[in-house]
């Protein structure tokens, strides 16, 4: 007897389920950085760079660590933060243990400008996710989410 075959590639069903996700997924993103931008001033790349430095002890991190958290190539950091210095959101300097790594700092121009973002943009994931779901849908996303955190940090460490 032949062992059964185990599929490789999406039903059709699976496919059209994968394609709404992204689809849907794609529109929310776009919506809510549109509206950041209009109402902040931020570009929802600023606003990640932000919430991560904001998060960070003394609003300090290796400019390498920014890219591990917001999970970015780090020559796309490098670029994104040259914009932000400009702006003084963000300020670089020589790490004191690296002469090669820089610190990314968090200036007050950057504080302010994310504690102003961060009004309408919580305001705004509230309008275009959470009250478009029940709490069953709202609990069932953050089973879906961890359910797909846990299998991508499976693949990663196998």
């Amino acid at each position: 007897m032949e062992p059964t075959k185990r599929r490789t590639t999406p039903t059709p069903d699976e496919l059209r389920i994968w394609r709404e996700y992204l689809e849907t997924s794609s529109a929310v993103s776009a919506r809510l950085a549109e509206r950041m931008q209009r109402e902040s001033a931020l570009s929802s790349a600023d606003y990640t760079v932000l919430l991560a430095l904001s998060e960070a002890s003394a609003h300090t991190l290796r400019s390498s660590e920014v890219a591990t958290r917001i999970g970015w190539e780090r020559s796309r950091v490098s670029h994104h933060l040259g914009r932000m210095e400009k702006r003084g959101l963000i300020r670089r300097e020589a790490c004191n243990d690296d002469s090669r790594g820089s610190d990314v700092i968090l200036t007050d121009t950057g504080s302010d400008a994310f504690r102003r973002g961060s009004v309408p943009h919580l305001r705004d994931i509230h309008e275009l996710f959470v009250r478009a779901l029940t709490p069953a849908q709202l609990a069932a996303a953050a089973d879906i989410a961890g359910a797909l955190r846990v299998h991508l940090a499976s693949i990663d460490h196998a």
